[in-house]
């Protein structure tokens, strides 16, 4: 299923619809956008058909200065199977030859009064932000001191009733079982409930709270920057469990590589403090402070002074 078609960007930006009505449900499936000025000069070679073609001043004005059969021409080939649109700017005068074409070929062409380099602007980020590749993680994201933690682990482990004891000591609820993720960025994700179950939280024995209402608006918000994971397993006495914090693992989401931390699960091991102290900890690291460095270096330090005693 296509997530933008041009009806959606006729609502968002309230764009007159001149001609071509029968493509309105014509799917956009790139963010890029054309301003064919080389082809409305004649080049054609590389035309990029499947971007929104946007006609601004100098398209128009050079259009107007064409010869009208050698104007029918190159506005018609504007006009291709797959372009799923075509925008003029500022509300100018539409050619009547691009008007017959865009109906001829069912090509949506609209018409808004933004200027041109100010409308491309708001319709590239509105489309990065629909077409921005998604996923879906089950786990818990909670805003902690302003770091996007994403909790997971398998189920039953403990991350809603983690994440309601952070609630209470003053974080934020993102999202709860089911976080939906998508990469604005090549290095950016960016987390948020799906709204069936936004604000709400399950806790096994009590049921679904919302969250919302019993501690407010400032206990949730909308969505939040993913920066670290955590991840909660059961204790296994087996496995050798870091303890100093030099070793960094990573997981990658999408094209995005975030920082993990695995903390083993035990009775009486208060994970919501250990979460909050993680989330700080890595605040402090991005911030030059690393205190397993420090301590690993004062180490070295002692070890090389009580080796140059011995040997005075």
């Amino acid at each position: 299923m296509a997530k933008v078609r041009i009806e959606d960007i006729i609502k968002k930006f309230n764009l007159e619809l001149i001609s071509g009505e029968e493509g309105i449900h014509r799917p956009i499936t790139t963010s890029d956008i054309s301003r064919p000025g080389l082809e409305l000069a004649g080049f054609f070679n590389y035309y990029p058909a499947d971007r929104i073609q946007l006609l601004g001043m100098t398209e128009i004005t050079f259009c107007e200065r064409l010869d009208p059969t050698e104007r029918k021409i190159r506005l018609e080939k504007l006009c291709n199977d797959i372009t799923p649109g075509i925008i003029i700017s500022r509300e100018m005068d539409v050619p009547e030859e691009l008007i017959e074409a865009s109906e001829e070929y069912s090509i949506p062409l609209m018409r808004t009064k933004m200027k041109t380099t100010r409308f491309s602007s708001h319709l590239t980020n509105y489309l990065e932000f629909k077409l921005a590749p998604t996923t879906a993680v089950h786990g818990v994201l909670v805003d902690i001191y302003g770091v996007g933690v994403l909790i997971t682990g398998k189920s039953g482990v403990g991350k809603s009733e983690a994440a309601l004891e952070l609630v209470k000591r003053g974080h934020r609820l993102v999202a709860d079982d089911c976080v939906e993720i998508r990469q604005e960025d090549t290095d950016t994700l960016v987390g948020n409930a799906p709204d069936l179950i936004e604000h709400l939280l399950e806790i096994r024995g009590l049921g679904i709270i919302n969250v919302m209402t019993l501690f407010g608006a400032g206990a949730v918000r909308s969505h939040k920057r993913i920066t670290l994971v955590v991840d909660l397993e059961l204790w296994d006495q087996s496995k050798h469990y870091d303890r100093l914090g030099l070793d960094e693992e990573k997981m990658k989401i999408i094209d995005t590589e975030l920082t993990k931390l695995t903390i083993p699960v035990r009775p009486g091991r208060n994970l919501a403090i250990i979460i909050e102290v993680a989330a700080m900890n890595f605040r402090l690291k991005r911030m030059g402070v690393n205190a397993a460095q420090q301590f690993t270096d004062r180490l070295a330090d002692v070890i090389i002074d009580e080796g140059d005693r011995e040997e005075m």
